[in-house]
């Protein structure tokens, strides 16, 4: 099975959205919703209809349900060929404060079919459109359908404005299917592979009507044109959505609310889009927001991302990925996320004076300060969990330091541009931890995705693999200097770093590839005891095994450590967990000494770093594992 196979799976055979318009593609069938249990009104239906002061110039094009009644239908035009059903329900919600009894008032439907119990009041023109039961139409000036693809199949160029990494898009569109045809240019195969699937995805989507599921709402809004709009999904007071697949379910409703324009754009299930927000040509996947002015154009948000105040343009941006406030992202390439954009932040230098046609590749984890204005081509992809600081000035350059500080330069030294600025590789580790351990905990809290699985777990192989080769090269210095830039250590990128950040970086990386093993060695451990397998243990880490992860784990301890049996390994996992929760209450607790140092009652109105809620449970959580490993160690004995 091909690597596109095996993540898009069946999803033409799956998709609620091939599978809703397939009824309207069926010869023969009267009425997409009721197929042929349909039939003509009868002579006393019609006089009751005109009685109610309802108009069609043909009521012979009009069909109803089988179980059909006029008594809720008042004031109302019907056009071309319709079909409408049965009201029965007296209270249908329009928002939590208003409700009217279901049925069509004070509306014109042209060649459009109405589900039973749906409301649709004060409609200027519903138009080519499947409004399905219990839907909620209020207060619209045109919904308007015609042959559409409801936004799929809408090429976004991603990373490169000009084109080269573009894709097109479809409903289920996951970040990990856009990685691959966005990193892979190269592999004509497996672009032509996509390119297939997305023409066979399109035509089982190219619908003559647009749809509106069930138990939608649909108010307040003047323009909606070929959109298709999931099962209780809400738009409210857009200024327009056109072109659209809006996937929602009853308990993951996805929102179009306040003010939000959306064209030619997905949006999965638990979106938002409010506040005046401009979606245009992107992809919102699931449990992502976009509010507050902010504006997406050509770019897939991944599960979880929120962009409010600031532009995000042909961009794929991963997961967990927060810009809250004015800033830029354009040209980037980030589907790993949990990364931040602050304040002021350009991230996106990409025009050379002759096209905008320069890249970002960030890392996963990437902090960009406030401020920062970052120059293109850059690539931290190798460099995860770094912070790029307030106020840098960033020159094109490929970072490959993982959990580095560049900051701006505090001095300026001979023979070194004075744009080049400081880096201390493995910062994040020696003085930030509380950030890393911090945010491995909120993802796993904070994520809703329901069919997107994550890997909250920072100290993983590949990222270990970065930290090995980072200190390799770190150790590897031709000669001790007080200074050095990437002439000297490759990997540094256009930054300088002093010989004490060298050493520094050196035990940081060090630590934590150990703590990374020694943690791996006290899993299989306990494993093998609670399978009665103790015997084992003794010779657990010149066992050769077939799991990946364990082999890996293992292949550090036995490079790392030498002489030092099982139990000291695992007592030295236990003492740097401790080390860890302190290390965390510390570069915490840096906050509280800067702070009383500058504002008088800091202390009075700040939650000091030793009640921290997080630095609480890291405190106890360190404990626990202490006591759990002494426990362990005594089965040993």
């Amino acid at each position: 099975m091909s690597a596109l196979k095996s993540l898009i799976g069946k999803v033409i055979k799956t998709s609620e959205v091939v599978a809703a318009v397939a009824p309207l593609k069926k010869a023969g069938f009267k009425s997409a919703l009721y197929g042929n249990k349909v039939r003509a009104l009868q002579p006393e239906e019609i006089d009751a209809l005109e009685g109610n002061g309802n108009f069609s110039p043909n009521w012979n094009d009009v069909l109803v349900a089988q179980c059909f009644s006029p008594e809720r239908i008042f004031n109302s035009g019907f056009f071309g060929k319709c079909v409408i059903s049965c009201a029965e329900n007296e209270a249908v919600k329009v928002d939590k404060n208003l409700a009217y009894p279901a049925g069509i008032y004070n509306s014109n439907i042209v060649d459009s079919e109405i589900g039973c119990d749906a409301l649709v009041m004060n409609i200027g023109s519903l138009s080519n459109y499947i409004v399905k039961e219990g839907a909620v139409l209020f207060n619209c000036a045109s919904i308007v359908g015609g042959e559409t693809t409801f936004g799929n199949g809408v090429e976004m160029a991603i990373a490169i404005e000009t084109g080269g990494r573009e894709i097109k898009s479809y409903a289920e569109l996951t970040i990990p299917v856009a990685e691959l045809i966005c990193g892979r240019r190269a592999d004509k195969e497996l672009q032509k592979e996509y390119a297939d699937f997305i023409a066979d995805y399109v035509e089982a989507v190219k619908s003559p009507k647009g749809i509106i599921c069930e138990k939608a709402i649909v108010r307040n809004t003047p323009k909606i044109i070929n959109a298709f709009i999931g099962k209780g999904a809400i738009i409210d007071s857009a200024t327009l959505v056109s072109e659209a697949t809006i996937l929602s379910n009853e308990e993951e409703k996805t929102e179009v609310v306040d003010g939000a324009f959306v064209r030619k754009s997905i949006l999965q299930w638990g979106c938002e889009a409010a506040t005046m927000a401009i979606v245009d040509k992107s992809v919102m996947t699931e449990h992502s927001h976009v509010e507050r002015h902010g504006k997406v154009t050509e770019s897939i948000l991944g599960p979880n991302t929120g962009v409010a105040e600031g532009e995000c343009t042909a961009s794929l941006c991963g997961p967990f990925v927060g810009f809250h406030h004015q800033s830029l992202l354009i040209a980037a390439y980030w589907p790993e996320g949990k990364g931040n954009v602050g304040y002021g932040a350009n991230v996106g230098s990409n025009h050379t004076g002759k096209a905008p046609d320069q890249e970002i590749w960030c890392g996963e984890g990437t902090f960009f300060g406030l401020g920062v204005n970052i120059k293109m081509p850059s690539n931290f992809s190798r460099a995860p969990y770094s912070i790029i600081a307030t106020a840098v000035n960033a020159l094109p350059q490929k970072v490959e330091m993982p959990f580095s500080l560049i900051n701006t330069p505090a001095v300026r030294l001979d023979k070194i541009s004075p744009a080049y600025n400081e880096i201390m590789p493995g910062w994040v580790l020696s003085d930030n931890i509380f950030s890393v351990k911090r945010n491995e905990g909120k993802y796993t809290k904070r994520n809703k995705a329901k069919r997107t699985q994550f890997v909250f777990e920072v100290f993983r192989p590949d990222v270990v693999d970065l930290m090995l080769e980072a200190r390799k090269r770190l150790s590897a210095v031709a000669e001790v200097k007080p200074v050095y830039t990437d002439k000297d250590v490759k990997g540094l990128g256009k930054n300088y770093m002093f010989e004490e950040s060298r050493k520094a970086g050196i035990d940081a990386y060090t630590f934590y590839i150990k703590y990374y093993a020694v943690k791996g060695l006290a899993k299989k451990v306990k494993e093998l005891v609670e399978e009665g397998k103790t015997a084992q243990v003794a010779k657990v880490i010149a066992t050769k095994t077939s799991c990946q992860r364990w082999e890996h784990e293992r292949a550090v301890l036995q490079a790392e450590f030498s002489g030092m049996g099982v139990a000291e390994l695992l007592k030295e996992y236990a003492d740097m967990t401790i080390k860890i929760a302190q290390d965390v209450e510390e570069s915490k607790a840096k906050d509280d000494n800067r702070g009383v140092r500058i504002i008088p009652d800091y202390a009075e109105a700040h939650e000091a770093a030793k009640d921290n809620s997080f630095v609480k449970e890291t405190n106890k959580e360190a404990e626990g594992i202490k006591k759990e490993i002494n426990a362990l160690i005594a089965k040993l004995k």
